[in-house]
């Protein structure tokens, strides 16, 4: 039985949903803003590049979207260069009275990540690219350490495969005093890549930051959602790594769809019961979501713990 109880109603969202032609809706960021849920999406247009939409809730499931796309590819400045290609998998978190977007700017020269700031959701400022070539699955964390941001991400590179960094900033343009602090694990599910998820999450124990693992099969790569605890003061440090997955795909639109055996989270929202839900991409077509008690995923982390590195 998986961790996360699925929603009965699952998938929330589909391209069926969506106003203008789309092929697919998948890895989404979700934050609360004004008592609603918001969600920026992503989806495969027709010539197979990304882009990104907004969908509303009252509750948390059921999601209507905007009629127009939220972000697409930017025709100005040094976006427009970075995008070329498409914007996809956003995170958002809120921080310093305003919501930060981070989201991966595909182009001929790689993969970048692009960082957006908005204060209603209805105008959105680019703000800076904050990696080069090639980064993805970066996200922030929403509060300061020592005066400084800190983020989440996965850089592409054979020497220490597909692993997950710390970075840290005083400005949101400039990072670094970059450390690897979570590496995959060999014959683990997540021992061929693995990257950061939904923004990081406080609770008393630690910043509990749910993140996807793949595993290599005859039949291609499995994609699965897991949990690790980062310390409070430092989130460098790493209280605890759960050994066993908190999802895998099971559903048929898990299963089948664009990408197979896929589930892939960008959002989670915390509520006030103790209980989270966290959003995931089905097979990298369709959006879904499920709950969890977040201090039993903290006990996972920390009761039956892998090594970090």
């Amino acid at each position: 039985m998986s961790v996360i109880k699925r929603y009965e109603n699952n998938p929330i969202l589909t391209k069926d949903d969506v106003p203008y032609p789309v092929v697919t809706v998948h890895n989404a960021a979700v934050t609360k803003y004004k008592n609603k849920y918001v969600m920026v999406f992503r989806s495969h247009l027709h010539n197979g590049r990304s882009i990104l939409g907004l969908a509303e809730s009252e509750d948390g499931y059921y999601f209507r979207v905007q009629e127009t796309p939220f972000m697409t590819p930017s025709k100005e400045g040094v976006f427009k260069e970075y995008e070329e290609y498409g914007v996809e998998d956003p995170r958002i978190i809120f921080i310093d009275g305003e919501y930060l977007i981070t989201y991966s700017a595909y182009s001929r020269h790689g993969v970048r990540i692009g960082l957006a700031k908005t204060k209603d959701f209805k105008t959105v400022e680019r703000y800076s690219l904050v990696t080069e070539a090639d980064h993805r699955n970066t996200v922030i964390f929403p509060e300061k350490f020592n005066g400084l941001y800190a983020r989440l991400d996965r850089p592409h590179s054979e020497i220490s495969p597909w692993s997950i960094w710390i970075s840290y900033s005083p400005d949101l343009k400039f990072w670094g005093e970059s450390k690897l602090i979570i590496k995959p694990m060999q014959y683990h599910w997540d021992e061929m890549k693995i990257g950061p998820g939904a923004p990081p999450i406080k609770t008393d124990k630690g910043w509990l930051n749910i993140y996807h693992g793949v595993f290599p099969t005859m039949d291609g790569s499995v994609y699965r959602l897991g949990v690790a605890l980062h310390d409070l003061k430092d989130p460098s440090i790493i209280n605890g790594i759960s050994d066993d997955w908190i999802l895998q795909p099971e559903e048929p639109y898990e299963i089948t769809g664009y990408v197979h055996n896929v589930v892939f989270t960008c959002g989670a929202v915390p509520e006030n019961d103790g209980t989270v839900k966290i959003y995931w991409g089905g097979a990298d077509t369709v959006m879904n979501v499920g709950t969890a008690n977040i201090n039993e995923l903290v006990d996972m982390c920390l009761s039956k713990s892998r090594k970090a590195i």
